[in-house]
């Protein structure tokens, strides 16, 4: 008879940690692969791009190619990255607030219909961005809000996704036991929420607050629908009018392009290291929960 052998395991952990191992490793060189060839790409000029291999270097011309950004079209991109903060940065950051205060009335108040617009919310998940884009340029186109940077403030306060996971913080991290002390304690709803809540939910919202930074910022259909003039223009659009273009004034745009590409990607990288703290453990919490 043949003897049936099993397996350590310890030996079977391994091997499973090796498969996981090298998923890992496949996953971030297949994530890390486009920026490398992004760095690459913005360190060689018009002959390099062309004529040598796209996957290494053939010069360094990273600095000519830094200040035909930042000259051309009398400074032009500087502009659009003052503006992509500004979408980014302000809308983000009122859009956080109103999850959070959203999320928190739904967690941790009972009325009449809190099912029906918890379901409103949720169902809402189903609606693509892009089907509402229409919609919003008719209504800003009525009363007069195209072009400029309402626009795109005003769709960056609504965020549903934001609202529900506000909502997920406010129910693990807020305990009714807490809210009632403090209205013993004589403190009015608001008082709550800013001095008490707001501060419990740190984690939830630099969540919330990244989550949304990074949408607003790669965001490309709604700007391209609701932005006519450069001026009020984002990065992604800026970038996708210059790769329109060819050649123009004796400057190669496509290497304008490339290397503009690069630098939009850095304030997203500094946000996600500066924040790294927050958004790891509300990821942890949102999985527990």
């Amino acid at each position: 008879m043949r003897r049936r052998t099993r397996l350590d395991p310890a030996a079977r952990s391994r091997g499973g940690q090796r498969f996981l191992l090298l998923g890992l490793v496949l996953a971030s060189v297949y994530s890390l692969f486009p920026v490398y060839w992004l760095i690459i790409a913005a360190t060689k000029d018009r002959v390099g791009l062309y004529q040598s291999n796209g996957l290494w270097f053939s010069g360094f011309h990273l600095w000519e190619n830094l200040q035909q950004v930042f000259t051309y079209d009398d400074g032009i991109f500087l502009r659009w990255t003052a503006n992509s903060f500004l979408y980014a940065g302000v809308g983000s950051l009122g859009g956080t607030l109103i999850a959070l205060l959203t999320g928190y009335g739904l967690a941790r108040f009972d009325f009449p219909g809190r099912g029906v617009v918890f379901a409103a919310v949720v169902g809402s998940f189903l609606i693509p961005i892009a089907l509402l884009t229409l919609p919003l340029y008719l209504m800003f186109s009525e009363i007069g809000l195209v072009d400029t940077p309402w626009a795109m403030l005003i769709p960056c306060l609504i965020n549903p996704f934001s609202v529900y996971l506000a909502k997920v913080y406010t129910e693990a991290t807020i305990p009714f036991e807490l809210l009632e002390a403090a209205r013993i304690d004589g403190a009015g709803e608001l008082r709550i929420f800013f001095s008490i809540v707001l501060r419990m939910m740190t984690t939830g919202g630099a969540t919330v607050f990244l989550l949304a930074f990074v949408n607003t910022w790669n965001a490309f259909f709604l700007p391209l629908t609701v932005l006519r003039g450069e001026e009020n223009w984002t990065l992604n659009l800026g970038l996708y009018n210059w790769s329109g273009k060819r050649l123009e004034s004796g400057i190669d745009v496509t290497s304008l392009v490339l290397t503009g590409a690069l630098l939009s990607i850095i304030p997203m990288a500094i946000m996600m290291v500066a924040m790294r703290r927050y958004w790891r453990s509300g990821v942890t919490l949102g999985a527990l929960k």
